[in-house]
Order: structure tokens, then sequence, then C-alpha cells
């Protein structure tokens, strides 16, 4: 089942440090986070969203693969859309019970809360559920227009906590891929903070379940599910016939480059679109490993990605295939299906670009000669 705890927040995460709870004691959890009044964005925290939440949306992933080759014909899609309507469905009654106190907590401050996102994917869920917000980060990227003249709080990596603290803000939204370098900030302000988990699809959607039941927008987040949901079930009727294509994900940096794995966003999205990753077997979301190692896999499709400056990892990428001498080897190469994906689709973060990116995957894993 899809990860039902893709928050992690300030309460949750001092009572896991103080009573040395693991991850799996969820209905302890709840129960001192509503003993105590302590506030959660949900009832089952995501202690180690760097790995475990990731991990497991991937086996998710793959089981819905599953389901989908023993399906028969047009029923596929149907059968994906139940099981992830299902999955993403709040159900765990501790969860339920703490994602109410929490609500609760909301109401009580009669008015709206003073949220700040931190990064342009958090702005772009807060204005998908109609949130307003009292600071937002600078970035390239485009953020929601209805944020228009907020106060920036800098750079989604590194927010100004000065300006944060002078907005007193009642909550803080970062992705949970930063939580490392934000968390220790974020300390000493007197303000609630969440990490959402955005290194999956799946992850994402259920970050907007639980934010949405928190803050009243449920009949929001509900459109946007039914919009996932309908859009993968139409998505998924493309590959029901072929083999899943073995697939070598590279990601790389100006000068090196690292294997993406299932548990990051790019694998996620591979893996939605039919791709079954080369390097599953592990709980990191990049991996260094050598090309000799790469060769024993096979892939059947090699994709390129970068993580920054990406004219220059495509020049990168370029020179390397083209004077290393093992990557000629690689069937993938001699056969033509080396590909570099685009660099504002296949970011670090879940996007609502996902669509985009899974429709560019498409004749890259499924080519249209295998579909006729």
């Amino acid at each position: 089942m899809i990860k039902s705890n893709p928050f992690t927040c300030r309460d949750a995460y001092r009572k896991k440090n103080r009573e040395a709870f693991f991850c799996g004691l969820r209905f302890l959890a709840a129960f001192f986070l509503l003993c105590t009044l302590s506030f959660s964005l949900c009832g089952c925290i995501d202690q180690h969203p760097e790995n475990e939440g990731t991990q497991e949306s991937s086996q998710q992933t793959e089981e819905i693969s599953s389901k989908k080759e023993d399906s028969e014909g047009g029923n596929s899609g149907d059968s994906v859309s139940e099981e992830l309507s299902a999955m993403l469905e709040i159900t765990d009654e501790a969860e339920k019970a703490a994602v109410e106190a929490a609500k609760e907590k909301i109401e009580g401050l009669g008015r709206e809360p003073k949220l700040i996102a931190t990064s342009p994917a958090v702005a772009d869920i807060c204005g998908r559920l109609q949130l307003d917000l009292v600071g937002v980060c600078e970035a390239s990227s485009e953020i929601p227009s209805r944020y228009d003249g907020v106060t920036t709080v800098g750079a989604a990596m590194s927010p100004d906590m000065e300006i944060i603290s002078s907005l007193k803000p009642d909550w803080i939204l970062s992705p949970a891929s930063l939580q490392s370098d934000l968390q220790p900030k974020y300390e000493a302000v007197m303000s609630e903070w969440a990490f959402l988990n955005l290194k999956s699809v799946q992850g994402m959607y259920r970050s907007i379940q639980e934010l949405g039941a928190i803050f009243g927008r449920e009949s929001e987040a509900e459109q946007l599910v039914s919009e996932f949901t309908s859009f993968y079930r139409e998505y998924q009727k493309e590959n029901t016939e072929g083999q899943r294509p073995k697939v070598l994900i590279l990601m790389g940096l100006p000068g090196s480059y690292m294997i993406a794995t299932p548990n990051s966003y790019v694998g996620n999205l591979v893996e939605l679109a039919g791709g079954e990753n080369v390097y599953s077997d592990t709980e990191e979301e990049f991996l260094t490993v050598n090309t000799e190692d790469m060769k024993t896999k096979e892939p059947d499709v090699i994709l390129r990605a970068a993580h920054a400056l990406p004219e220059q990892v495509a020049e990168m990428f370029a020179d390397e295939f083209a004077t290393s001498d093992i990557w000629k080897h690689f069937t993938a190469v001699q056969e033509g299906r080396v590909y570099d994906l685009s660099y504002d689709k296949f970011g670090m973060s879940a996007a609502f670009s996902y669509q985009e990116a899974l429709k560019e995957l498409q004749p890259m894993l499924y080519p249209k000669e295998e579909n006729e």
C-alpha cells in the first residue's frame, strides 16, 4: 500500500527522539500525540523520509504493475485506478484521529493559519488547494499567481530564517528531501513545521489528502486525486502489451553522475510508466556504481537526467558516451535506446508536471512498433 505517512512534523519528530519509538509503532505514536494534543500533520509520521517512504512507494508501484500484468485487456486500467484510489484513501483510525486533532487545533486559531511554503513544488500544492500563504520561496520556476506580492523568504535550500521569523507563521511547509538541512533551523522558530513526502507521485497525492483534511480543503484535494486516478487509468491502457523494459537511470551533475533508483522521483516516474529499474534492491535514492557493474544489468533503455545545469550535463553525457569505450558494448547504446530527459519535467521533487513526464517516457519505454 502507499505510504500512509507523507509528512514529518516537529512534535512527532521530537517525540520519536524522546521516546525512541520506531516507525512501526504508529498507534502508540498517535496515542501519545492525541493525549498530549501535540500537533501532527497526520497520524502516521514518516520518521525516515530519506529512504523508508520512497522505498515503500516503489514497492507499491511494482505491485500495481504486477496487477496490471495479471489483468485482462481493457480491465487493467480500471483495476489500477481502483487500486490507486483505495491506497490514497485515509482509512487508518489512528491516522484519522490525529488528523482530526490537528484540524481542531487549526480551527482553534479562529482565523486562517499563516503558512509559508519554502519550495516551488509545495507552493504549487498550496495554490491548487487554494491556501493563502504569508511567505513563499524565491524560485526561477513559476509560482502560482495567487502568491504575487507575497513576501519571499529566500531560496528553497536556504530560506532566510530572519524573514521567516518576522512573519510569525503558524506552519512552515517544506519537502522532506531537505529535512536534514532545514529542521535545525526551524527548531529555533516558534512555529509548527511539516515536511511533505514529494519523492513520489503517490506520496504527493497522499500529502494533498492530508493537507486538505487539516486545512478544510477536502473538496479541492478530492478533485486533484480524482484527476490523478483518471489520468493514470488512461495512461496505463497504453502499456497493456509487451514485457516491462529494464531501465538504467543516470542522474548527472557537471563532471559526475549517479544512478537514480526507484526511491528517487525520477525513478518513481519510470516505474509508474511501466519500466523496471535495474537497481531496485536498495533503500537509497542514488547510488555510485561503476560502468562495469551497470553492464552486468544489461538495461534495455538508458535514461539520462540532470540534477542541475542541464546544458552542461548534456555535454558531459555526450562526451562520456562518445569517449568511454565500455558504453558501446551496452545493448541499449547499440540499439539507439539512450534518451535525455527534459530538465523541467524530471526534477528532484514530485510536481504536477508528472503527466507530461509520463507522456515523454511513453515512447522511450514502449516504442510504437512494440505496441503494434
